[in-house]
């Protein structure tokens, strides 16, 4: 046995077969279930021609069929790829393309999106739908995802895998085109999947990892599993032995979910930034019934900004539980966590304690010293690289007197006491008369203003400044917010060339599914706004 993704997993349902696995709705299934619905799939898919190597695209909304299609994947030694099921098809197009796709497995609504792309992907042979066809622009030869599965061998008869065989992970594409990062089993395992840890250590071997189960956790990811966020949090509750609950709703109701985790007495949450976390606890107090949510030990966001106004709001009306703001990205797993409790001091920044493999260093790629600003840098259990791409693959992943580090470019300073203030992405940072501006670092200050729902910081051209700081606000409803008003509350927080310059107010900030902002937009509607008299 390896650490191999697949023979985890079957190592875990091998110890425990008959507790319960996945909740969907009215779907429960033991972890027998659960493995026997992966082997058919994966028998459906090799009897499609899906083998060794070849990449599987999951074009679904959260639900079992998506853990499934991965299982299935890791099953065979192939590849599955998340695809946003928000893409356009253009977009579509793009990321099978990039992929090398062979086969996919979709929801019947996204099946339009993909007839229309399909003719272009001489590559994707085989379809999977999620789904009967009513009402729905049929795919020509995909077969109905239930049937497929009860025509197949449930049967675990499977060849030897290997700790080397590829996941991926293609990003977002806030900035820029979206990415797949290559991961070997066994470094996704280690930088993201749990780890499988014994106390404050990691296992050794992959047969431990029946030794670390706890069967009490029952974990909810409240995001897409197209983002490596969920899945990472629900592969990290299967390999440990819990339960994952999964909402079969498409966008978040703050009400629903709630009334979910008191349903399902969910010990642990995931959640992206404010996005997620301020409509979900500004809406607890107004639910009648209460719900009932003791279970609730352990909140944790991440992939996007957590501020402290919120943070200070979670640990008040929720002092049982911990709220942990995690960091990392798709390039390097999960790398730090700011943990906040009732009683104890709220960061004001974006502070956290990292692993022993992640540090700073500057342009030459050495360590820097505390309180220098350089580049947020992990070593040890890292990618491969990105799929198609050695140019970026040598940018992003050197290789430093004969060690491989992940340096996605996030900006970050070391301080006294061996915490790392993380600044932000560089790629999304401002240059103002001179200075750098992190949006993060600004957006933060500026949602703890209380006329503030939420808030984006993109710089646009300026003759003066370089660039000026422009702040998207969406405020709350009713209030009213002036610039002066709002660049006084930054400046008491921040330095002064830091706070915004001009204000877009707007009725909606527009976020990915995962909650993650649109650069992309905000700077769209900033220029705008500064080009309308």
């Amino acid at each position: 046995m390896q650490f191999n993704l697949a023979d985890l997993w079957e190592r875990v349902v091998d110890e425990i077969p008959d507790h319960e696995a996945m909740v969907c709705g009215n779907r429960r299934l033991t972890y027998a279930q659960a493995d026997a619905r992966a082997n058919r799939l994966a028998h459906h898919l090799a009897d499609l021609g899906v083998g060794v190597g070849d990449h599987v695209a999951l074009y679904l909304a959260n639900g079992t069929e998506y853990l499934e299609g991965m299982l299935a994947a890791f099953k065979l030694r192939a590849v599955p790829i998340n695809v946003n099921y928000r893409y356009g098809t253009d977009e579509l197009r793009y990321l099978l393309s990039d992929a090398d796709a062979k086969a996919i497995v979709f929801h019947r609504e996204f099946a339009a999106t993909l007839d229309a792309a399909r003719a272009e992907l001489p590559l994707l042979t085989s379809f999977v739908m999620v789904g009967d066809d009513s009402g729905a622009t049929m795919v020509p030869g995909a077969a109905e995802y239930e049937d497929a599965l009860a025509t197949a061998s449930p049967v675990r008869d499977f060849g030897a895998r290997s700790d080397d065989d590829l996941y991926i992970l293609y990003t977002g594409g806030t900035t820029g085109m979206p990415k797949g990062v290559m991961w070997r089993a066994e470094d996704i395992f280690f930088a993201a999947l749990g780890g499988g840890n014994l106390g404050d250590a990691p296992i050794t071997t992959p047969e431990q990892i029946v030794d670390s189960l706890d069967a009490h956790r029952r974990g909810l990811p409240a995001c897409p599993f197209m983002h490596g966020t969920a899945h990472w949090m629900a592969f990290g509750t299967l390999y440990s032995g819990g339960t994952v609950v999964i909402s079969p709703d498409r966008h978040l109701d703050p009400e629903r979910l709630w009334r979910l985790i008191d349903h399902e007495r969910v010990t642990f949450l995931v959640i992206v930034g404010d996005a997620f976390a301020r409509p979900l606890i500004e809406t607890l107090d107004r639910l009648d019934p209460a719900p009932d949510v003791a279970a609730l030990t352990v909140v944790l966001s991440g992939g996007a900004v957590l501020s402290p106004a919120v943070k200070a709001a979670w640990v008040e009306r929720l002092p049982g539980t911990l709220l942990v703001d995690g960091f990392g990205a798709s390039e390097t797993g999960g790398q730090g966590q700011s943990v906040s409790a009732a009683g104890s001091a709220i960061e004001t920044a974006p502070r956290f304690r990292v692993n022993d493999e992640t540090t700073v260093l500057d342009d030459d790629l050495r360590p820097v010293a505390p309180g220098v600003i350089g580049k947020l840098a992990r070593r040890g259990h890292v990618p491969l690289g990105y799929f198609h791409d050695p140019e970026k693959t040598a940018a992003t992943f050197p290789v430093i007197d004969g060690v491989r580090w992940s340096v996605p470019g996030d900006h970050a300073r070391i301080e006294a006491d061996g915490t790392i203030t993380v600044l932000g992405r560089g790629s999304v940072s401002i240059n103002t008369g001179g200075e750098k501006v992190y949006p993060e670092e600004v957006e933060s200050a500026l949602k703890s203003h209380p006329a503030v729902f939420d808030a984006v910081v993109v710089g646009v051209p300026d003759e003066r400044w370089g660039e000026r700081v422009t702040a998207i606000v969406q405020p709350r409803a009713g209030a009213k917010l002036e610039l002066d008003e709002l660049a006084a509350h930054a400046r008491a927080q921040l330095a002064s060339y830091k706070a915004p310059r001009a204000l877009v107010l707007v009725d909606q900030i527009v976020r990915s599914p995962s909650g993650k902002p649109d650069y992309r937009w905000a700077r769209a509607a900033a220029i705008e706004a500064a080009s309308t008299p």
